[in-house]
């Protein structure tokens, strides 16, 4: 494999498991000094193994991304650790699958302050540091297809992400002037921990096979494939863009 990332440094976060762990294993593997986001009440063990195992070297950093003092702390230990900041996937998120009336005013709380403003606050605290900085970098943030597509269980979380989309539209035309690029992965269905109740609903997962274009979910590797693209020099000229990795989804959806 082609190590794009040799001497850089970077972090990933919601790193414990799904598309994080998979993104932070392959940006490791290609050279980068990751930092493996976690929760206070998580375990980056899994994730730190590995990372080992792929030849890569990575370090355990903990914050809860709707903390605007533990993201601000991360930052700087991610920089201080490396000796600077080259590249951040923004990736924690949740998903807590209920009905538009069942969710409560503190479960949207935590949904948007999770998915909306957590990344703001990664990418803003992250793009502060490489200013300081001078040398640019590149974000990659975690969306979703449901920034497109409404869903009756993740109403809410359709809302989060639309605004992720549109957040690194809008950070990307005031970061170019510094030399940062940021853009996003919109993954369709993906075999990860979030999706686990899908895969236990044969209907319903047969409903999204029969539309996906290549009639198989994705696995968090491809997704951590495109996210790995994107923060490399293969995609210089690609800033405020999200790209729909959803197999086809989208377009077969009346089907």
């Amino acid at each position: 494999m082609e190590k794009r990332f040799v001497g850089k440094v970077g972090f990933v976060t919601g790193a414990t498991t799904g598309i994080g762990q998979a993104t932070a294993v392959r940006l490791a593997s290609e050279g980068m000094l990751v930092g493996v986001n976690h929760r206070p009440t998580d375990d980056p063990t899994e994730t730190l193994r590995r990372i080992k195992e792929a030849g890569g070297d990575g370090f355990p950093v903990v914050a809860d991304v709707r903390k605007p003092d533990q993201v601000a702390a991360m930052v700087q230990e991610v920089a201080k650790r490396g000796g600077h900041l080259d590249y951040v996937v923004s990736n924690a998120g949740i998903n807590p699958f209920m009905k538009w009336n069942e969710m409560t005013v503190e479960v949207f709380d935590e949904l948007s302050e999770t998915n909306f403003r957590g990344t703001w606050l990664v990418c803003t605290e992250a793009a502060k540091q490489m200013v300081k900085e001078g040398h640019g970098g590149a974000i990659s943030c975690t969306s979703s297809l449901s920034a497109y597509v409404g869903s009756p269980f993740q109403v809410a979380y359709c809302g989060t992400k639309a605004g992720v989309s549109m957040l690194v539209k809008a950070l990307g035309a005031v970061f170019g002037e510094h030399g940062i690029r940021i853009n996003a992965v919109e993954p369709g269905t993906v075999e990860t921990p979030m999706s686990a109740g899908l895969f236990k609903d044969p209907p319903a997962l047969k409903y999204y096979i029969d539309r996906i274009a290549l009639h198989r979910v994705a696995q968090p590797e491809e997704m951590a494939s495109i996210h790995a693209f994107l923060l490399s020099e293969d995609a210089s000229y690609l800033t405020c863009t999200t790209v729909l990795a959803d197999a086809g989804f989208i377009v077969n959806a009346e089907l």
